[in-house]
């Protein structure tokens, strides 16, 4: 375990949800829901790496949050659907510029995002 990388995925994690839940009240929806993405990437990151795991895509991280910590028991599957629906909702949120997001879907996703980094912090 490096716990120099753990600490600073961990760290990035918890200013993305910062930033998410700033950006809901400025009212920029659609780049909240990007961030909060980002805070629970970072977060599972910080996850993976307790195993030394290194995953740098969006779907190795998914693909290596499974085998190593979902797999394992060490964290419940609900996690995951979480990292993968999150994900979606980031993916409309930075490419789908007809996709009008919400104050209540914003919100929801920084509650997602609280709960996920909630639960790592628990597990590190």
């Amino acid at each position: 375990m490096n716990r120099n990388l753990v600490l600073a995925e961990w760290l990035r994690a918890y200013a993305s949800l910062q930033a998410a839940e700033n950006l809901t009240r400025d009212g920029l929806y659609a780049d909240a829901i990007s961030r909060a993405y980002y805070a629970i990437l970072h977060a599972a990151k910080a996850g993976l790496h307790v195993h030394g795991v290194a995953a740098e895509s969006h779907a190795a991280v998914r693909r290596m949050f499974g085998l190593h910590l979902i797999k394992s028991e060490e964290i419940e599957p609900k996690w995951s659907a979480y990292l993968t629906a999150s994900l979606d909702d980031r993916l409309a949120a930075d490419y789908d510029v007809e996709t009008e997001f919400s104050k209540k879907e914003a919100t929801t996703e920084c509650v997602r995002a609280r709960e996920f980094l909630k639960r790592i912090k628990q597990y590190l």
